[in-house]
């Protein structure tokens, strides 16, 4: 669930067979993504999402037993310098890239909602700081969902040589806001950003979608550069999430293409530096959920999405 999402999503009806020429066109074609995907801004309720953030999970809901985490040390509100660049020295065909990993959300954020209640500038309005983000029905909250499959993602991008910048690693009491998140991007400068969610919405709606900027031009907002770029990376990650995964685009958002397009998030509206979000299933899906919370399933989801960012970085 994108932490500073406030606009349900307008639904748009195309055939599932667009979606899976959509993957075809990813996997074999170098120049894929430069399309029109039509996405709009939302104007709807989610159906069964309410366009809020979930309640906090139960504390005695314990996590998947095959999640893997590494340990973190105690969180610090003063925390807020982003993860330490890594890799980078490896020689490989990323080598002399900078990826950006954002795990959507954070653990502790229903403790501090005084904190991310505080309205942040992202460009053409102000916007809660961040939000809680959701959980499965049994409790396993989002954020311990998106900084897993972010760390399995560094893992493999910095085989490939890449430096890794995580925006924060569990070492924080809450947050980083919006705004932050996107600065983080933006002075590392890095050649792309991937901010990982999953979303919850009703019972049924199922799949994976990916959030492009749209074009936004306003206060401290302009992504006029990074529009296209963004589209590219998002459409070869979409398509690399299809064939790692074996998920289906979200059948209640983009049309069955796997792609949307939002111009009220500001972790994309401040960003100047290429940059998409995934949400890489419905956690309020009983089916989803068993992929979300199955270790195999997330190594999948982040190959997926490194091997997206691979496609794109590699041209």
């Amino acid at each position: 669930m994108p932490y500073d999402e406030s606009v349900p999503p307008t639904r748009r009806r195309r055939s599932l067979l667009a979606a899976t020429a959509l993957a075809a066109v990813c996997l074999t074609a170098a120049g894929c993504g430069a399309g029109d995907v039509g996405g709009g801004t939302r104007a709807e309720p989610r159906q069964g999402g309410g366009g809020t953030s979930a309640p906090p999970p139960s504390k005695s809901a314990p996590a998947p037993e095959e999640e893997k985490t590494s340990a973190s040390p105690t969180p610090s509100a003063k925390t807020t310098k982003p993860s330490k660049p890594t890799g980078g020295g490896a020689t490989g065909p990323l080598s002399g890239k900078t990826v950006v990993i954002d795990p959507g959300h954070n653990p502790n954020n229903h403790l501090h909602t005084g904190e991310i209640n505080r309205q942040v500038d992202i460009g053409t309005t102000h916007k809660e700081c961040d939000t809680t983000g959701t959980s499965t029905n049994s409790g396993y909250a989002e954020a311990r969902f998106t900084l897993d499959v972010s760390h399995r993602l560094r893992a493999l991008l910095q085989q490939q040589g890449a430096k890794v910048v995580l925006t924060y690693d569990d070492d924080r009491a809450y947050g980083p806001c919006v705004d932050e998140r996107a600065r983080i991007g933006n002075e590392a400068r890095a050649d792309a950003v991937v901010s990982v969610h999953a979303d919850g919405s009703a019972v049924g709606n199922r799949g994976f979608h990916v959030i492009l900027p749209a074009s936004v031009r306003g206060g401290k907002a302009d992504t006029s550069k990074i529009v296209e770029p963004s589209r590219d990376l998002g459409t070869r990650i979409a398509g690399f999430f299809v064939r790692d995964t074996g998920s289906a685009p979200s059948n209640y958002v983009g049309g069955n293409s796997g792609l949307d397009t939002r111009k009220d998030l500001g972790g994309l509206n401040l960003s100047t530096v290429p940059k998409v979000f995934i949400e890489c299933g419905n956690m309020r899906d009983p089916k989803d959920a068993a992929l979300l919370t199955s270790s195999g399933w997330r190594q999948k989801a982040a190959q997926g999405i490194a091997d997206g960012i691979s496609s794109y970085l590699n041209g």
